[in-house]
């Protein structure tokens, strides 16, 4: 039996989780650089997926207030703070009013689609960064008219402040729903059923 075809069989009857189990079980029969490089070629073969460690005791709260994992979230919350900073605090004139343009761009094409992106496909290896970048830039561009439309029917209706508001709420939304999807992926081995 070979050691890809042991590994496998670990992850099968759950002695191992992850990397580090898997280490401590063939440790005896096999080195670690053995056995990390098989675990690489399982991985690039999508014979087992590797998420990131997440310890076993962490509660979702936890997870919200480790930087480790959660740094994305951390700043998309400041990119929203900061738009609407520049655009609350911000006088119109010239020079200063380049920060709102660039924010208020950032906020608009890009932030909505990318929540609503790591809230559909939460894993690193479902999309690569081109295709989750124009997935982004692509659906901002369609849930921003969409909300719109729909602030078009409230009494409020299509003005500054409603926007702003709509915006910061689903996307931070959906970043929330995204981070809960993330910390709910579950372990760091998985055997990938295909």
């Amino acid at each position: 039996m070979t050691i890809k075809d042991l590994i496998l069989k670990a992850i099968d009857e759950g002695k191992a989780s992850n990397v580090k189990e898997t280490v401590v079980l063939l440790g005896a029969k096999f080195t670690e650089a053995e056995i990390l490089e098989a675990v690489k070629g399982l991985e690039d073969k999508e014979k087992v997926e590797l998420n990131h460690n997440i310890p076993a005791h962490y509660s979702f709260v936890q997870y919200l207030k480790s930087s480790d994992y959660n740094l994305w979230l951390y700043l998309i919350f400041l990119a929203s703070l900061a738009t609407s900073a520049t655009i609350y605090l911000i006088p119109s004139i010239y020079p200063l009013v380049i920060a709102r343009w660039v924010l208020g761009s950032l906020f608009i094409l890009f932030l909505p689609g990318y929540t609503l992106i790591e809230a559909l496909f939460p894993k690193r290896s479902d999309l690569d960064a081109i295709e989750r970048l124009s997935l982004s830039i692509g659906l901002s561009l369609a849930i921003t008219p969409l909300i719109g439309l729909l602030l078009n029917y409230t009494p409020w209706g299509i003005r500054l402040n409603p926007i702003i508001i709509s915006l910061s709420l689903f996307t931070l939304t959906m970043s929330l729903l995204a981070t809960h999807r993330k910390f709910t992926l579950g372990r760091n081995l998985q055997r990938r059923h295909t």
